[in-house]
């Protein structure tokens, strides 16, 4: 008798049904070729154990967790604002720029041990941790990034932006070992393009969609401000009262040192100018064109194209002169004309200047002085690498302290090319590069009570390099074995 069998239904590559665990893929010549997933826990950041090495020099992390104030019970809470805002700052210095990565990193071992998760009170507590007691998830991340101005009764975590601010030229005072003779200061402006319904949404004729314009101030390799602001407004909007501050809390520490202000001509502003001279703060800022100026450097420019014409290669002519605008400025200034004659055409600039010409002439000063300023373009584009235009948040405040934990992120990396990365192909690597080089190495990570011994990959290709930023890293006379 025949045994009619229901029909099965059809297997589907994605069903729950069945989990396989083995994997046979096509032959390598003879050879079987199968996987499993029994590697054990495996990081992808292994090399970011330097980037703590840093932290540990500087005691970046642990002051800016004093930037915040926790109004939460304490015997309440799973996730300590230290452990917090570690986790994320690691997290964009390793390449995670969205908080969503958080839920998929939650158990990873190597940011745990970053961010201190079995750095806490209570024996039973510290072995769960060092289990893999989970990292805070997104929910978790986002309520700390939406902070308010004061604790209430549903988010109860302030942050004291002023305080970052502080920290960012502490950071910076802190990396020279005397008072420097001189300071140079590079403020500049760029676009974070927006594509929701963030507070503070205007739309930019000149960068042609909606943004926010933050503005940057930065001192070499090192950033002192990240400023957060809406883009219907001048780009100078603010300039001042940034430099008020970082030259006064400058000036406390070091009060003879020469401090000069780079911009470009969107800076260009009597208020700005004015208070420079006020304040003895030197200034070379660019100054937009006119016909006015343009007459002023005609027989430069004749001059340059009688060499243009002779050589056949591009010629500048360099001039100066006393200038005033007709309305906008309050007195008259030094102006300093490049003329320069291109093939087919004239390329006139122009910058304004409180230097005296004596130190400063002109072709130097422009050429030594002024043109440095597009270093400041380099430190704005590893600000990028670091996620400093994920602005999808709701509110402009909390946009503000994304903004802040990019930048901090920056000085980690910073940190780790000052203290560890002389002598090394990574030197005056961009942050980006340092990241796929240095810090994204796989690691087999073995937890013990004693222990946490990470394997990393025995295929590194850097492992000498490696060992040398290793022993840069470490204090002076401490054990490396």
């Amino acid at each position: 008798m025949s045994k009619t069998l229901a029909p099965q239904a059809e297997s589907s590559p994605l069903s729950t049904e069945c989990t396989q665990s083995s994997f046979t893929f096509a032959k390598h010549f003879r050879r079987q070729v199968s996987a499993r997933f029994d590697g054990g826990v495996i990081s992808s950041d292994g090399g970011a154990l330097l980037l703590r090495e840093v932290d540990q020099r500087i005691n970046l992390l642990p002051r800016l967790a004093a930037c915040f104030e926790d109004g939460r019970n304490s015997q309440r809470i799973e996730h300590r604002v230290g452990e917090l805002v570690s986790q994320r700052v690691y997290g964009l210095a390793l390449g995670y720029e969205d908080l969503n990565d958080h839920d998929e990193l939650r158990r990873d071992p190597v940011l745990a041990m970053l961010a201190g998760k079995s750095d806490v009170s209570g024996q039973s507590r510290r072995r769960e941790r060092d289990r893999g007691q989970p990292l805070a998830g997104k929910s978790t991340l986002q309520r700390l990034e939406r902070t308010t101005d004061g604790v209430d009764r549903y988010q109860k975590v302030r942050c004291d932006s002023a305080a970052i601010d502080r920290l960012l030229v502490e950071v910076f005072v802190e990396a020279h070992s005397q008072e420097p003779a001189e300071v140079l200061l590079d403020i500049d402006a760029t676009d974070t393009p927006l594509h929701g319904q963030q507070e503070g949404r205007f739309f930019h004729g000149y960068y042609g969609h909606y943004c926010y314009l933050p503005l940057y101030i930065f001192s070499g390799e090192h950033v002192l401000c990240a400023r957060q602001r809406v883009s219907n407004q001048d780009a100078a909007a603010g300039a001042e009262a940034e430099l008020e501050r970082i030259v006064a809390q400058l000036r406390d520490v070091w009060p003879k040192v020469k401090i000069i202000l780079r911009a470009d001509s969107g800076f260009c502003r009597d208020e700005l100018l004015s208070w420079c001279e006020k304040n003895r703060v030197g200034y070379v800022v660019g100054l937009a064109r006119n016909e006015r100026l343009q007459s002023l450097i005609e027989e430069a420019l004749e001059e340059a194209s009688r060499r243009q014409q002779q050589t056949g290669r591009p010629a500048r002519v360099y001039s100066e002169f006393e200038y005033r605008t007709l309305e906008s400025w309050s007195r008259e200034r030094r102006v300093v004309a490049k003329a320069e004659q291109l093939v087919g055409k004239q390329n006139p600039r122009y910058v304004v200047t409180s230097l005296d010409g004596e130190r400063w002439p002109p072709q130097r000063l422009y050429e030594q002085l002024y043109c440095g300023r597009g270093e400041a373009e380099n430190r704005i584009k590893e600000q990028l690498s670091l996620f400093a235009d994920r602005m999808s948040t709701e509110t402009l405040r909390a946009n503000q302290l994304r903004l802040h934990l990019s930048s901090l992120a920056y000085v980690l990396l910073v940190g780790l090319r000052r203290l560890g990365l002389k002598g090394t192909q990574w030197a005056r690597a961009q942050t980006e590069t340092i990241r796929r080089g240095l810090l994204k190495i796989g690691a087999l990570v073995k937890v013990s009570v004693r222990r946490v011994h990470l394997s990393l990959a025995s295929g590194y290709p850097d492992e000498e390099a490696f060992a040398a930023v290793y022993r840069a890293l470490r204090p002076p006379g401490s054990a490396t074995l």
